[in-house]
């Protein structure tokens, strides 16, 4: 399922630090949203701090990094706290926001199948329109790569 074209799905979720974070109270800045399965894994925390140094590139050009796992907003503090990470961390334990973005998927490992969060980046315009998606997403190139097509904006 493609979401490019649309309007991307709102939500709030808790999040790193105490609070929320709404997708739409974000407007009219441009939001790199990425999904990730796990905190404090070697992908996801390369990912993170791929983010996390180029944080001051996207705001430059007008865009907001949030990650969002199933992990809690405990777990992510951990993450933050251990990492130095300076992105926004989103928790999505329900997975709602997951399976609206179609990132929860069948997965497997050894032969063994089981449900997890594929990890997948979408950059949402201004107005909330999802402009690019990345599925499967390998982190090495990943963040540049994102850097990139949100300065086509």
């Amino acid at each position: 399922m493609s979401l490019e074209g649309q309007s991307a799905p709102d939500f709030t979720l808790p999040r790193d630090g105490g609070g929320e974070i709404t997708l739409s109270s974000l407007k009219p800045m441009s939001v790199v949203l990425y999904f990730y399965p796990r905190d404090d894994t070697s992908g996801c925390t390369k990912e993170a701090l791929g983010f996390t140094e180029a944080k001051a590139e996207f705001e430059s050009a007008g865009a907001v990094v949030v990650g969002v796992s199933k992990d809690t907003a405990a777990k992510h503090d951990k993450f933050v706290a251990k990492h130095g990470l300076d992105v926004i961390l989103a928790s999505d334990a329900e997975g709602d926001v997951c399976e609206r973005y179609g990132v929860w998927v069948e997965k497997s490992m050894y032969g063994k199948t089981y449900m997890g969060i594929e990890r997948a980046t979408f950059l949402i315009d201004g107005a909330g329109v999802v402009r690019r998606e990345w599925r499967k997403v390998k982190v090495p190139g990943h963040v540049d790569a994102v850097l990139e097509a949100v300065k086509t904006l």
